[in-house]
C-alpha cells in the first residue's frame, strides 16, 4: 500500500512538470463568492485567456474552501479571465498585468444563479441539487421536490451511496456504521431514537446534507463509513421574510408548517414551528427451514401492521452581532412525537410439540419528547483568524408501553392463549462541548486546532409482566432490566495544511480519551449490588490529505485516515425483546469499538455545464460488529458479536450534465467488492458453536436524479435507484430498487408540489440467511407508494432579493469594468 501510495503521488508530479513554462512574472488573486448566500464557493472553475486568441495558458484554477483562487508566474499580457460553474452565471472580466501592476488582487467575483428563458417567459434556474467536492457531497434539499412535506429519512433516501432501510437505519457506501450529525454536533442521536427522529424531523425544516466520506481529524473519527451532517435552515438575508406550507397524502397523513427569518446588521433572528401526522402501514413474511438431524420441519410467518404517529416540531434561534468582530449565539429546538403501531403476526408450523397455528397480536404506543438547547461565541481575530466556542444540552426520553396478545394452536386443538405487557422508559441526556480555532495565515498555510468533550448518559429500564388473561398479569423476573450507560469522550486536535504550486496538503492527528460505564440491573436488585463494567481508552486518530491540481481544470487528491465505530445502545443492552415470540433479540455488553483504516483517491473534472467525479477508496476493518443468528428450542435468537475482519474496496462515480439548458441530470454508480473473513463463535447460553464461512462479493448500485424545467414555471423531478444483491453475515440482501418523482408549479410567493413516493411499490427488504440448523427467506416493508400535495406560501421584505436579481442581468457588465479598477501593486 505505501508502494502504490508513493507511486500515484509520483505520477502526479510527472505529470504536471510535462508543460513547459513561458517567461513569466506575474500573479492574479481573487475570492469568489454566492450574490445570495454570501459564502465562498468551492470548485468554481477560473480560466484565464490571452486578449485576441482561444488558446488558454497550460495553467487553471479551481476556488478551494474559502472560495479563493490564484494564478502566478503569467506574462505581461491582457487577459480575459472567466469564473464558471454549473448553475450559475458565467462572470468575465479583462486583466491587465504589466511590470508596474505586476500583482492583481481581486477582493470580490459575485456568482449570481442562472436565469433561463422558455417561450418568452423568464423563470429563475434550478440551483444544483447536488454540490460534488473532492472531500464531500453537498445536497441542497429545497430542490428536492420528491420528499416535499416528507422527512429526513425521505431526503436520505435520494442521496447517492445512502441506503435507508425499513426502520429507519442508514448505510453509507454499504456500510451501516455511519454518524449523523445536526448541525454538526450528535445532537443526542442514538441507535434507540436516531431512526424515529430522522422520519419525524421535517425535510422543510432541512437546509442542506452533507457526506464527508473521510473526514479530517478535525472531525470527529466516530463511524467507519463517514459523516452524514444534516443542517438546519438559518438564513442570513437583510430585512424579514418566511413562509407556511401544507399538505397531505394519499395514506390519510397531513401537515402544517411555518418559518419566520429577520436579520439586520446587529441580529438574525429564526423560528420555526410544525406539526405532521404520519400514517403509515408495513408487512412481511419469513419462511423457516429447520433441519435436526434427519428431520425438516418449517416454521413460516405473515406479517401486517399500521401506526400513526402525531408530531410536533419546534426550533429557535438568534445570533447577536455585538461588534463586527464577536458574535453570540443561541438556539434551541424540541420535538415531540405521540405514537401507536399495531401489528399482527400469523405462524404455520409442522414442529412436533409445537403450535401449528398461532396469531400474536401487539398494540405498542410511543411517546417521545426530546430538545436541544445551545450557546455559542465567535471571535474573529482578523478576516483569516477565528476562534469558535460552543456548548449543547441534549434531551431525549422514550416511552414504549407494549401489550401482546398471542393465541396458539396445538395437534390436539388445544388452545392456549397468553398475554404480556411490557413497559420500556427510555432515556438519554447529553452535554457537548467544543472550541475551534482557525488561522489562515496566508493563501499557502492553515492551522486549525480545538477540542470537544462529549458527556453522554442513558438508562433503558424494561419491565415484562405475563398472565393468562389482562386481569392476572404478573412480573417476569427473567424479562427485567434496568440498563445504564454512560461514555465521556475527550478530544483535541490539530491539522496544518500548506501549498507549494500546484500542490497542496493537509496533516492533522486526534487524540481521544474514552470512559465508559455499564451496569445491567436484574429484577429487585439494587445498583449497589451490582458492580458496573467499566473500560477507558485512548487511541490516536491521524489525518492526511494530499491534492494537485492538474492542466485543464483537473484536480486529483489522496487521503488517508483512522476511524472507530463505538458499539450503540442497541447493540449492548441485554435487554431481550420479545415482540415476535419466535424471534428473539437481545444486546452483548461485552462489545469492543471497530477500527478502520481508510484510503481514497478522488478525481474530480469542471467545465461550464458537466462535472466528473471519481472516487476510487478502500478499507479495512478489525473487530466487525455483526448480527449473530441461531437456533435454540425453535426459537430463532440474535444478539451481536465481534467476530472478524472485513476489507472493502470500490469505486464511486459521478456525472453532472446541464442539457439543453433545462434538464440538471446527476447519475451516480458504487461498485465496491466487500469481504468478511470467517468466524466461530459461542453465544452465552448456547448449545451449539454458531459458525460463518469466509464470505466475498462484487456487488454495485446506481442512482440517478434529473430535474428538467418545464415551461409556465414547471418543474418536474424524478429520483431512481438499483442495488444488487449485498452479502451480510449469515446470509445476503437481495438486489432491489425504487422510484420517486414530485412535479412542482410555482405562482410567484406561492408553489404548489405533487410528490410521488416509491412509484413502483418496489422498497422492499428480501433477505436470505442460513445456518446451523435452519435455511431461512424473509422480506419486509414499511410505508409502500405514496402520494401527496403540498402547498408553499413565501412572505416578507424581499428587497435584498430583487437586489440580487437585478445584479445576475448586469454582473458580468459590471465585471468587465469596475472590478479590473480594483487590483492593486503590493
Amino acid at each position: 500500500m505505501k508502494q502504490l501510495i508513493v507511486s500515484v503521488i509520483l505520477m502526479i508530479v510527472l505529470f504536471g512538470n510535462v508543460h513547459a513554462a513561458e517567461k513569466i512574472s506575474g500573479e492574479v488573486h481573487g475570492k469568489v463568492i454566492d450574490t445570495e448566500t454570501k459564502e465562498p464557493l468551492e470548485f468554481v472553475t477560473i480560466s484565464i485567456t490571452k486578449k485576441g486568441t482561444e488558446n488558454f495558458l497550460p495553467k487553471g484554477a479551481i476556488t478551494n474552501q474559502q472560495g479563493i483562487f490564484s494564478f502566478e508566474k503569467l506574462p505581461f499580457e491582457t487577459f480575459n479571465l472567466k469564473a464558471s460553474m454549473i448553475g450559475y452565471v458565467a462572470y468575465e472580466m479583462e486583466v491587465v498585468i504589466t511590470p508596474e501592476n505586476n500583482i492583481v488582487d481581486i477582493p470580490l467575483i459575485l456568482l449570481s444563479k442562472n436565469l433561463i428563458k422558455i417561450k418568452e417567459v423568464q423563470v429563475k434556474g434550478l440551483r444544483s441539487q447536488m454540490k460534488f467536492e473532492l472531500d464531500k457531497k453537498v445536497f441542497n434539499v429545497a430542490q428536492n421536490i420528491a420528499s416535499t412535506g416528507g422527512s429526513a429519512s425521505d431526503v436520505l433516501r435520494n442521496i447517492p451511496s445512502v441506503k435507508v432501510g425499513n426502520k429507519g437505519e442508514v448505510s453509507l457506501r454499504g456500510n451501516s456504521s455511519v454518524t449523523i450529525w445536526i448541525d454538526g454536533k450528535a445532537s443526542a442521536l442514538s441507535s434507540q431514537n436516531r431512526g424515529q427522529i430522522l422520519r419525524q424531523l421535517p425535510a422543510e425544516s432541512i437546509d442542506k446534507i452533507e457526506i464527508t466520506t473521510n473526514p479530517s481529524a478535525k472531525n470527529s473519527p466516530e463511524g467507519t463509513a463517514g459523516i452524514i451532517n444534516i443542517i438546519l435552515k438559518k438564513n442570513r438575508k437583510a430585512g424579514y421574510y418566511g413562509g407556511v406550507q401544507a399538505g397531505a397524502d394519499s395514506n390519510g397523513g397531513y401537515s402544517a408548517s411555518s418559518n419566520y427569518n429577520f436579520s439586520s446588521s446587529k441580529m438574525d433572528v429564526y423560528a420555526n414551528l410544525g406539526f405532521n401526522r404520519w400514517v403509515f402501514k408495513s408487512g412481511g413474511y419469513s419462511n423457516r427451514q429447520n433441519y435436526m438431524g434427519a428431520d425438516t420441519t418449517y416454521l413460516n410467518q405473515v406479517s401486517a401492521g399500521k401506526g400513526t404517529w402525531n408530531s410536533w416540531f419546534a426550533r429557535t434561534g438568534l445570533t447577536w452581532h455585538v461588534t463586527s468582530k464577536d458574535h453570540l449565539s443561541l438556539s434551541v429546538m424540541t420535538m415531540i412525537d405521540r405514537g401507536t403501531d399495531n401489528n399482527r403476526i400469523d405462524y404455520r408450523s409442522n414442529i412436533i410439540d409445537f403450535y401449528f397455528q398461532s396469531h400474536r397480536i401487539s398494540s405498542m404506543k410511543n411517546d417521545m419528547f426530546g430538545g436541544n438547547l445551545q450557546l455559542g461565541y465567535k471571535h474573529e481575530f482578523s478576516d483569516n483568524s477565528n476562534i469558535d466556542f460552543s456548548a449543547s444540552y441534549n434531551r431525549w426520553k422514550m416511552n414504549q408501553p407494549a401489550v401482546y396478545k398471542q393465541t396458539s394452536l396445538f395437534a390436539n386443538n388445544k388452545e392456549i392463549s397468553s398475554y404480556q405487557k411490557q413497559k420500556s422508559d427510555m432515556g438519554n441526556h447529553n452535554w457537548e462541548f467544543q472550541a475551534d480555532y482557525v488561522n489562515t495565515i496566508n493563501q499557502k498555510h492553515k492551522i486549525e486546532a480545538g477540542y470537544k468533550g462529549t458527556l453522554d448518559k442513558n438508562v433503558s429500564p424494561v419491565k415484562t409482566y405475563s398472565g393468562s388473561n389482562e386481569n392476572n398479569f404478573q412480573p417476569v423476573t427473567s424479562l427485567f432490566n434496568r440498563f445504564t450507560y454512560n461514555q465521556d469522550v475527550h478530544a483535541i486536535y490539530v491539522t496544518y495544511g500548506g501549498k507549494l504550486g500546484k500542490f497542496s496538503y493537509q496533516a492533522g492527528g486526534r487524540g481521544e480519551y474514552t470512559n465508559i460505564v455499564t451496569r445491567s440491573l436484574a429484577y429487585m436488585q439494587a445498583e449497589k449490588e451490582v458492580a458496573p463494567y467499566k473500560t477507558h481508552y485512548f487511541k490516536l486518530f491521524p489525518s492526511t490529505f494530499l491534492s494537485y491540481s492538474l492542466p485543464n481544470d483537473n484536480e486529483v487528491q489522496l487521503n488517508y485516515s483512522r476511524r472507530i465505530s463505538r458499539p450503540w445502545e442497541e447493540q449492548i443492552n441485554p435487554f431481550i425483546n420479545i415482540t415476535d415470540s419466535t424471534n428473539i433479540s437481545f444486546g452483548n455488553p461485552l462489545l469492543s469499538p471497530e477500527y478502520s483504516n481508510s484510503f481514497e483517491l478522488n478525481y474530480i473534472k469542471n467545465w461550464e455545464n458537466h462535472m466528473f467525479s471519481f472516487s476510487g477508496y478502500y478499507r479495512t476493518t478489525e473487530n466487525v460488529i455483526q448480527n449473530i443468528n441461531y437456533l435454540e428450542n425453535n426459537i430463532m435468537k440474535t444478539t451481536y458479536e465481534n467476530i472478524t475482519q472485513s476489507t472493502s474496496t470500490g469505486t464511486e462515480l459521478v456525472l453532472k450534465n446541464r442539457l439543453f439548458k433545462i434538464i440538471d441530470l446527476t447519475t451516480s454508480a458504487n461498485l465496491f467488492y466487500y469481504k468478511l473473513d470467517g468466524f466461530s463463535y459461542l453465544p452465552k447460553g448456547a448449545f451449539s458453536v454458531v459458525t460463518g464461512k469466509i464470505q466475498d462479493n462484487f456487488t454495485w448500485n446506481v442512482q440517478m436524479m434529473a430535474n428538467i424545467i418545464l415551461p409556465k414555471s414547471y418543474t418536474l423531478q424524478l429520483n431512481g435507484d438499483y442495488s444488487a444483491r449485498q452479502l451480510v453475515a449469515q446470509g445476503y440482501d437481495k438486489a432491489n430498487y425504487s422510484l420517486d418523482a414530485g412535479l412542482r408549479k410555482s405562482f410567484d410567493k406561492l408553489s404548489i408540489s405533487l410528490s410521488a413516493e416509491d412509484l413502483l411499490n418496489s422498497r422492499k427488504w428480501n433477505t436470505v440467511t442460513n445456518g446451523v440448523g435452519f435455511y431461512q427467506v424473509s422480506k419486509s416493508w414499511w410505508g409502500g407508494r405514496q402520494f401527496g400535495v403540498t402547498l408553499t406560501y413565501n412572505f416578507g421584505d424581499m428587497s435584498s432579493r430583487n437586489m440580487e436579481d437585478n445584479d445576475e442581468t448586469t454582473s458580468s457588465n459590471r465585471g468587465k469594468g469596475q472590478n479590473n479598477r480594483m487590483r492593486k501593486n503590493r
